[in-house]
């Protein structure tokens, strides 16, 4: 493992491991332990093997969680926290892992994981991707973000090992990269598009260590997938999806033809189910059923939480699957709107307004409309001053049918993200009840004229 200023042999990470686990048997820790998040991101590997070593459960959580948050986090795990044990050995299907994701309520919910959940998730990656996979790992995220997590651990999976950068820096990123230690890049979208702003600013020449790209995390702007090519000649451009409580669902090469909702076929040993499918392209809620699903969650989960049915799993995604086999995904089911009697989901008509130049991100919302039911508003990130609203209208008209064309546009700055640097649309949503209660108290909202 590399960070950049220390560096860690696999024997030495073998000693450090032991010795933690050593010490946590010795005071009998609880069978559930944090990985202390103030500590550097090879320190807290350490940590979370080493905890997992001793046969307990470790778990992930973020660093910018105000303390009010962890507070509530801890007391949600309850009596897992607090009562020693002795731990028998781990089991492939032991807990090792919880992770947490956005919770509705304002607490995150913390999802758990089995050793075979993940080691099946391992397995396939290497199947499905082959050697390139299995080399040197650059894993540019933090250690609470569960894909970046993922890349740490798939690095040193196949003894290739990993190399992390906690804060992310596009310079720093791709001087890496340009001296070919790490042919394997796991990446968020928003990365690689600063790397291509700062390639493009640079005049960079093309680098061509990388052998392959793992994009996730978010949808990635296909339009951009030509001048990710051209920096990274010799590299694999992979899409999946999957989310944290099922791990990999599907995958496909990066193709700007390919169609816009289209996010993969499943993975081989992925099986995919869309349930009451409806008309016009047989759209239902996505299940899954694989050897990668999570265990529980911890704590109470609320409406967003996954649906189960005996071995079938739902993250409440809905989609449907096109005469080629794609896997086309639509939005989240709680995110749907309902505009003109008809069902309208928020992720289609943001892909569309993100395919502007001047648009870096976007949040469809519904608010209430006394004859639509709810009237579509759109808030932008954006700092361009030369785009209009109808500049706006007019990309969607060409794209979308009208009942989903925005009528009112904004643009917000600065833009919400969560810890995970997702767009935070509950927050925006808020602010947007703010802004139309009363227009002056939301000053970082201006209409789009």
């Amino acid at each position: 493992m590399d960070d950049g200023h220390t560096q860690l042999t696999f024997a030495e990470l073998h000693t450090a491991v032991e010795q933690h686990a050593q010490a946590l048997t010795q005071r009998q820790a609880p069978a559930t332990v944090f990985v202390d998040d103030q500590l550097n991101t090879l320190q807290q590997m350490v940590s979370f093997m080493g905890i997992i070593r001793s046969g307990r459960c470790a778990a992930v959580s973020d660093p910018d969680w105000p303390s009010a948050v962890r507070d509530n986090v801890k007391r949600e795990l309850g009596s897992a926290l607090t009562q020693p044990t002795t731990t028998p050995a781990a089991t492939p299907t032991s807990p090792f892992y919880i992770g947490f994701t956005s919770g509705s309520t304002g607490v995150p919910k913390g999802f758990r994981r089995h050793h075979q959940s993940w080691t099946e998730s391992l397995r396939v990656c290497l199947d499905t991707f082959g050697p390139d996979a299995a080399s040197c790992v650059m894993a540019p995220g933090r250690f609470s973000h569960s894909l970046f997590l993922f890349g740490m651990v798939l690095g040193l999976w196949s003894g290739a090992g990993v190399v992390v950068q906690p804060r992310f820096s596009a310079p720093r990123m791709m001087d890496t990269l340009r001296s070919g230690r790490t042919p394997c890049l796991v990446a968020v979208p928003s990365q690689l598009l600063l790397m291509l702003e700062l390639a493009a600013r640079r005049n960079t020449a093309p680098i061509e260590g990388v052998r392959l790209i793992l994009i996730s995390g978010a949808r990635w702007m296909r339009d951009r997938t030509a001048a990710l090519q051209i920096l990274f000649p010799k590299a694999r451009i992979v899409e999946f999806y999957g989310a944290s409580e099922t791990s990999f669902m599907a995958w496909m090469e990066a193709d700007a033809s390919a169609p816009p909702q289209a996010v993969g076929k499943p993975f081989a040993n992925v099986d995919i189910d869309i349930r009451a499918p409806q008309a016009p392209l047989g759209t239902g809620q996505i299940f899954v059923r694989s050897p990668m699903l999570f265990t529980d969650y911890v704590g109470t989960p609320d409406h967003t939480a996954a649906v189960r049915d005996g071995d079938w799993l739902s993250v409440r995604d809905m989609g449907y699957v096109d005469a080629q086999g794609y896997l086309c995904l639509v939005g989240r089911e709680n995110r749907m709107l309902v505009t003109q009697g008809k069902n309208l989901f928020p992720e289609e008509v943001e892909s569309v307004l993100m395919s502007c130049p001047d648009v870096a991100n976007a949040s469809v919302q519904g608010v209430p409309d006394p004859i639509r039911g709810q009237q579509v508003v759109a808030l932008l990130n954006t700092t361009a001053t030369r785009v209009t609203a109808q500049q706006l209208a007019n990309v969607c008209r060409a794209q979308l049918e009208s009942y989903k064309v925005p009528k009112r546009f904004l643009a917000c700055t600065p833009w919400p993200l969560t810890a995970s640097g997702k767009t935070d649309h509950p927050a925006l949503a808020l602010m947007l009840q703010q802004y139309l209660s009363d227009a002056s108290s939301t000053p970082c909202l201006q209409p789009i004229l």
